[in-house]
């Protein structure tokens, strides 16, 4: 089950990004620091997702795309570790002090990616919850779950195929619509946290005059503080969007 979901205005202020995208990476290696177990580890990670959202809105972002599964996680991981995830991600979305959290902050939340191997439980409350918030217009929270950027791509040359046949010819309106992504707008700003310099195949299409930071930190030591460090490194920065 694939969802096409995904919105936001992509209209960055002078000073800004309108809209950030974040790859957390290092829970894992952040327990294992700490001495802690993988429940701890992606816990907390989890909890970071909605604290660093809620920071961004404050600094006048408009839209939040969070990497929270990708596909080679899915492949690769461990039957133990993706149930201890999936376990965490459920409680999560069925936690009534979250939708609270998305209700005062008018957070709207889209589930975006391929969920058809997740279970059935989680699978429904993350559709719940998109559905509970979807009158939310003052932050979109954009969840790429099942996710994979090669998959998107593979998503619309399939759509593509469908809609034009062997001879349709493409532009680029037409291609973006064709996405699993297509609604997701482009990005301003992408983090990746724990070190790593690499952007792994996230939002392919949106992410082409994308400014990048990368943090050291471990996602669920990301802070505030590291967060506005990379807003003032963003409106330092003179975008020239291929000029």
């Amino acid at each position: 089950m694939a969802t096409k979901h995904g919105r936001g205005g992509n209209t960055a202020s002078a000073c800004g990004p309108g809209h950030i995208a974040i790859i957390p990476d290092g829970n894992r290696r952040w327990a294992r620091l700490n001495r802690f177990g993988l429940l701890k580890g992606y816990s907390s990670g989890i909890t970071r997702i909605i604290d660093v959202c809620i920071w961004a809105k404050r600094y006048g972002v408009r839209t939040m795309s969070i990497w929270a599964l990708s596909t080679e996680n899915a492949i690769s991981r461990s039957r133990s570790e993706l149930s201890l995830l999936y376990r965490l991600y459920t409680k999560t979305v069925y936690d009534k002090k979250i939708l609270r959290t998305l209700s005062d902050n008018q957070a709207s939340v889209h589930i975006v990616g391929n969920l058809s191997a997740l279970p059935k439980r989680l699978r429904g409350g993350l559709l719940m919850l998109e559905k509970k918030t979807e009158a939310y217009k003052e932050l979109s929270i954009n969840l790429l779950v099942g996710y994979g950027g090669r998959d998107d791509i593979l998503h619309a040359i399939e759509s593509s195929g469908r809609r034009h046949g062997a001879k349709g010819k493409l532009g680029y309106d037409s291609a973006r619509s064709m996405l699993m992504t297509s609604q997701i707008p482009d990005v301003d700003l992408i983090i990746r946290t724990s070190g790593e310099q690499r952007l792994s195949g996230i939002l392919p299409w949106q992410s082409n005059y994308s400014e990048l930071y990368f943090a050291r930190k471990y996602w669920p030591d990301f802070g505030r503080a590291d967060l506005k460090r990379a807003i003032y490194a963003f409106r330092a920065r003179q975008r020239r969007f291929g000029r």
